[in-house]
């Protein structure tokens, strides 16, 4: 399970984005302020870094500053109020990996959380998937599941593929919609519902254990229960 430390003076905030993080499968640790921010960063490590900008004791320029010259690379996304074009460049070229202004949705955070951990996620490559009887080749673009094979249209194999990647951690509509249909817009279109209780049938019926689940208001995850 993937560990983040929020560094967040709003404890209101604070709380919020670590609650929402855990119903995501996520662990987060929070600091109230830069100074104890820092010192977390010293004590512990993280696979990322939210750091709002306006903290007291140390403000998260300087945190981001220290933390960089340490030779530290942990990704960071910065939060502030402050919404000025150079506000952000400064941030960037300071060495974050993304920036959010206040205020935000949370829906929009856990995207750039996830896009971001994706983009440093090291890659290893692999040949196969394995999920408890179900195999997924990925050369050979071929599925079986308890010795059978399973016929996938290209789409159904990209969106098995990237519930397989993604194993045990829920995968949003959205983001389903984004990386396998190319939709980056809001819209009312129930393509990926369609598409999931196609693979379902083709996956699960017919066998005592269900490997593709609905988590209800959030999207899919693949995981044997």
């Amino acid at each position: 399970m993937k560990k983040l430390l929020i560094v967040e003076d709003e404890q209101r905030t604070a709380q919020g984005l670590q609650k929402g993080l855990q119903e995501h499968h996520y662990l987060a640790d929070l600091a109230a302020d830069g100074e104890e921010g820092f010192q977390r960063l010293q004590e512990s490590e993280y696979e990322l870094i939210v750091l709002d900008v306006m903290l007291p004791k140390m403000d998260g320029w300087e945190v981001l500053r220290r933390i960089r010259e340490q030779g530290n690379r942990t990704p960071v996304l910065m939060l502030t109020a402050l919404n000025d074009i150079n506000d952000r460049v400064r941030g960037l070229q300071a060495g974050a990996d993304d920036y959010l202004a206040k205020p935000f949705a949370f829906s929009e955070f856990m995207a750039r959380v996830e896009a971001i951990l994706r983009r440093t996620r090291p890659v290893v490559p692999v040949d196969m998937l394995t999920i408890g009887d179900l195999t997924i080749n990925l050369m050979s673009h071929t599925v079986r599941r308890d010795q059978r094979t399973v016929e996938l249209t290209p789409r159904e194999f990209q969106l098995l593929c990237l519930l397989a990647e993604n194993t045990g951690r829920f995968v949003s509509r959205k983001e389903l919609a984004e990386r396998v249909w190319n939709i980056h817009f809001d819209c009312e279109t129930n393509v990926v519902d369609v598409a999931i209780r196609r693979l379902r049938q083709k996956v699960d019926d017919g066998q005592d254990s269900k490997l593709i689940h609905t988590v209800r208001g959030v999207g899919y995850v693949l995981e044997q229960r």
